[in-house]
């Protein structure tokens, strides 16, 4: 039996989204040389928020793209349908720059490190910091943490979080644990 439980929705997710961005400036300040890559599918809906919500702190738009990392997964060859990449738009180098990655959901951090991977097609930067909606404790496989953390979950092997944008269609925007 699934059971569903609410993690986060709106209004909430709006505060948890101006914490966030809050955070990035106290850090950031003036964001030179700082960019914004959202991982795809779903992170870059969570990524364009958080570069909107800067924007109208700032008065001016970070760099923002999006990074498809599909063709650097360690699982690529190994799936019974092939996986179906998504759109890579990094209209910048990143050489020398600091990239805030964003994604919506860290679990295993096997997306992160294959995103890790994609970036170096766009230069080296100088640094990365990682930036999700939800961390999935307990579920990792690689030594990877996020600088940044909307909601932080505890959750079992078989659960997994579900997360619904209303850019994709959904009627508002939810986070749920399912399983």
């Amino acid at each position: 039996m699934n059971q569903q439980r609410l993690i986060l929705s709106s209004p909430l997710l709006e505060i948890v989204i101006s914490r966030l961005a809050q955070q990035l400036i106290e850090n950031y300040q003036d964001f030179a040389d700082t960019v914004i890559l959202g991982m795809q599918p779903r992170g870059v809906f969570f990524a364009a928020r958080i570069a909107n919500e800067l924007d109208r702190i700032l008065g001016f738009q970070v760099p923002f793209g999006q990074l498809d990392a599909t063709f650097y997964r360690d699982d690529f060859r190994r799936r019974d349908t092939p996986l179906r990449p998504n759109t890579t738009n990094v209209p910048f180098v990143i050489e020398d720059k600091r990239v805030i990655l964003i994604d919506d959901v860290l679990a295993t951090g096997r997306m992160v490190r294959a995103a890790l991977d994609a970036m170096t097609a766009f230069g080296r930067p100088r640094k990365v910091e990682l930036l999700v909606l939800v961390d999935r404790r307990y579920n990792r496989d690689l030594p990877i943490k996020p600088d940044y953390t909307g909601r932080r979950v505890n959750t079992l092997e078989s659960q997994r979080v579900l997360v619904e944008w209303t850019e994709q269609g959904a009627d508002e925007d939810r986070i749920w644990l399912v399983g």
